[in-house]
């Protein structure tokens, strides 16, 4: 895994998810960032890192456009206009997140212990958590 910082985009992954959001048309960004989410939820046995991070990178997207949220203005994050998500994508994201933070998670083991990755996880999770009551 190709990662250099913390964030949610600091990592090759997140940084070729947004690539890929980028490239793909406007109205088709949404059903990418649902796969995304819908993978890693469904990834029971074991979650690698790879998904894992695009999993994370698309609950940031989700994230940013929740009230609380923080924008996301990494280099590495999508350079396109992102268009209004729908707003269940937001327990979806939530879910997401749980799994990544879960025990089967390959970046959950790679990030054991750094709490500064921990608390960036924990305040998307808090944002997503208040904007899907």
């Amino acid at each position: 895994m190709g990662t250099w910082d913390t964030g949610h985009f600091d990592n090759d992954s997140a940084a070729d998810f947004s690539g890929r959001l980028d490239d793909a048309p406007e109205a088709e960004r949404p059903a990418l960032i649902r796969k995304v989410l819908e993978i890693a939820v469904a990834a029971t046995d074991f979650l690698d890192s790879d998904e894992a991070a695009e999993a994370v990178a698309a609950a940031a997207l989700v994230g940013a456009q929740c009230p609380g949220g923080e924008p996301v203005t990494t280099a590495y994050g999508p350079d396109k206009a992102l268009p209004e998500f729908p707003a269940d994508l937001r327990p979806l994201a939530v879910k997401a997140l749980d799994t990544v933070l879960g025990e089967n998670s390959e970046m959950r083991e790679l990030w054991e212990g750094d709490e500064t990755w921990t608390a960036g996880i924990a305040r998307l999770r808090e944002v997503l958590v208040a904007a899907s009551a």
